[in-house]
């Protein structure tokens, strides 16, 4: 893997040796050795500066918590010998003395023998007494009180260092102090602590492509989200982030940035340019950056292979993957090891459950594979469904619960296997509808009743074919589809299984979409424009992926006729939509309301049936009885109308 256009680090160290691709501890190990030793840099803080950082040293307490004997109650500092007997039929009476006892008032009389001290909630225990008695359990008489119930040694009493004893360790080093740890901290007098300071960390995304949130996009741009997502889980994560901004793929200007970041933070990372392409320049700019240099550079990982990691002058430097998914699963599987020691803080702890895999999830041999998963509870447990939005998807990590490990030795997960998932919050969120199937727009107009109800609604689009096979598994509530039976020339009832049922939803125009002008399309019918489209070589399709109801609309008007274009298969009507309007392809097939929104030409052809199959052993569940009650409002009826669809 020599390259002699590969730039040598400072001593002549050729950096190209490490282009090498390593497994996940090997590449670990590197980064930690070239870490270490490394000294935690503390800092002394007030409790409110303290809040999010670890703690430094352990606190011991210097003194008892609380400091004297306290009452519990409300009621009469007594000797307990005195109530002995004491009940409803022979009521004991005690004299009162002259104090009352309050919080911060210090007992001045002891309690003799047949004698009560009226006290507070929290006020000092007088000398002699060893117990309580609630006033709820007395009843005043003349002088005294008579008490109706006896009394153990000890009772509605907090000793002093009951709570906290003087020389006890309250907190250990590395924890991280939130506000139960202030609590603890105030009520031991302690007003200033050691904490482990918070290490400076600059980020900064790199690329030609990428505008910053807020501004309009230009042709081919992209939004920069590495740059606020790598910000956040920095934050999160021990870290103090500073975003400096997207940098063009320049080499002279990155390296000056990344310079000047290196010098003035305490770690760098940045996102993009880590491949081996010729734009990419990061990886390197850091090889000329300081001793060691880089230490690994490509990580047998899916997603993340691209990572490298470097030392640069005794601080860490990171160069993770442009696309998001897989910048964040390396992130948080890899670096976040080093930034919480970095901070002072103890690994993460992540929780884990066991779930079912419904589908085959190919994978490619020797590099561990990370899949996101969506978790929803199915007859026998649950159910992890794989997102399949792929590395540059970074909604995936939004709408995933977690994710699954595939060994690097294996080349899929079998369908049915049972395997550990782990989560991206401490516990599983299962949703209370659960809808597999067709994806649509209008879908969401149904949804939203349920959402201001307070319930949660998780929709995972795998087509019409694979949600109603996830409807007879028992794994969702309902499926959308919109499928038509060729034979009988109708929607979506001959399709349904034993145990489901058919619920009306809406219908939508679906047509011929095009861009506006295209003398092949405008003013034509269907059948018109689709012979045009065959006559014409030049005029590309674009088509829809197996398994969609449109792509069953789309082969009837091709027949056998397969025309450049045909195998371009995305899995949504934005993206057939996009491609038109791009240019990338000429006409397709969409419903009304996306090409309306798009700006495209649109000649319709058949109005299509969008209907629910319901899992009929669910349908009493209160989920399910909202999005029925949904359905049928005159609310979501409107609004469908408004959207562009005609309610069933």
């Amino acid at each position: 893997m020599n390259n002699p256009a590969m730039p040598k680090g400072r001593g002549g160290v050729d950096q190209d040796q490490f282009l090498t691709v390593l497994s996940r501890e090997q590449a670990l190990a590197r980064f930690e050795a070239a870490l270490s030793p490394r000294e935690l840099p503390v800092e002394e803080c007030d409790l409110k500066g303290a809040l999010g950082l670890a703690l430094a040293k352990d606190i011991i307490a210097a003194v008892d918590v609380p400091p004297f004997d306290r009452s519990n109650v409300d009621g009469f500092a007594v000797r307990s010998a005195d109530t002995s007997g004491a009940g409803e039929a022979r009521p004991v009476r005690l004299s009162l003395n002259a104090e009352i006892i309050a919080c911060g008032t210090a007992p001045q009389l002891p309690v003799r023998a047949g004698t009560a001290t009226p006290i507070a909630t929290g006020g000092p225990i007088p000398r002699g007494a060893d117990a309580v008695m609630m006033v709820e359990h007395t009843q005043p008489s003349g002088d005294g009180i008579d008490i109706r119930r006896a009394v153990s040694p000890g009772q509605f009493v907090s000793y002093a260092g009951s709570d906290i004893a003087r020389g006890e360790t309250l907190l250990r080093t590395g924890t991280l102090i939130g506000s139960r740890e202030i609590g603890i901290l105030a009520a031991s007098g302690v007003a200033r602590v050691a904490v482990a300071k918070r290490p400076r960390v600059a980020i900064i995304s790199t690329g030609d492509e990428l505008v910053q949130p807020g501004h309009p996009l230009r042709p081919a741009a992209i939004y920069d989200t590495n740059g606020a997502i790598v910000a956040a889980a920095v934050s999160e994560n021990g870290g103090e982030a500073f975003f400096l901004g997207a940098i063009p793929d320049e080499e002279d200007k990155l390296e000056t940035v990344m310079r000047e970041a290196l010098a003035t933070h305490d770690m760098l990372i940045v996102s993009g340019g880590t491949s081996k392409g010729e734009g990419d320049v990061s990886h390197r700019i850091v090889a000329r950056l300081g001793k060691p240099g880089i230490v690994a550079h490509g990580v047998a990982l899916k997603p993340g292979k691209p990572l490298c990691l470097a030392v640069c002058g005794g601080k860490p430097v990171v160069i993770l993957p442009g696309f998001p998914t897989s910048a964040m699963f390396t992130f948080h599987d890899m670096i976040v090891l080093v930034l919480r020691r970095l901070a002072g803080l103890p690994p993460r702890n992540d929780a884990h459950v066991s779930a079912r895999v419904p589908v085959r999830i190919a994978s490619e041999l020797g590099r561990t594979e990370f899949v996101m998963v969506s978790l929803v509870e199915g007859d026998n447990g649950l159910i992890a469904y794989p997102s399949g939005k792929g590395s540059g998807a970074i909604t995936s990590f939004a709408q995933a619960d977690g994710f699954l490990k595939i060994d690097a030795l294996s080349d899929q997960m079998p369908a049915g296997t049972e395997t550990n998932i782990t989560l991206f919050t401490p516990h599983v969120r299962v949703p209370d509808l659960v809808i597999v199937g067709s994806h649509c727009t209008g879908l969401d107009i149904v949804t939203a009743p349920l959402a201001r109800e307070g319930l949660s609604v998780r929709s995972i689009s795998v087509g019409s074919l694979g949600g109603l096979a996830a409807a007879q598994r028992g794994e969702c509530d309902l499926a959308p589809i919109h499928l038509l039976d060729d034979r009988s020339d109708t929607y979506n009832k001959p399709f349904l299984m034993p145990g489901l049922e058919l619920v009306p939803g809406y219908r939508r125009m679906q047509g011929i979409v095009y861009r506006k002008g295209d003398k092949r399309f405008e003013g034509r019918s269907v059948s018109e424009a689709v012979r045009e489209a065959l006559k014409d070589p030049a005029c590309m399709m674009v088509n829809r992926n197996q398994g969609a109801g449109t792509r069953i609309l789309i082969d009837r008007l091709l027949g056998d006729a397969r025309p450049d274009g045909y195998w371009n298969q995305p899995r949504s009507h934005n993206a057939v939509a996009a491609a038109i309007a791009q240019n990338r392809a000429d006409w397709g097939m969409t419903i009304a309301p996306v090409a309306h929104a798009a700006g495209l030409g649109f000649i319709p052809f058949a109005e299509e049936h969008y209907d629910f199959a319901l899992v009929t052993k669910r349908k009493q569940r209160p989920a399910m009885q909202a999005f029925l009650e949904a359905c049928a409002s005159p609310e979501v009826r409107k609004a469908l109308e408004q959207a562009g669809f005609r309610p069933a």
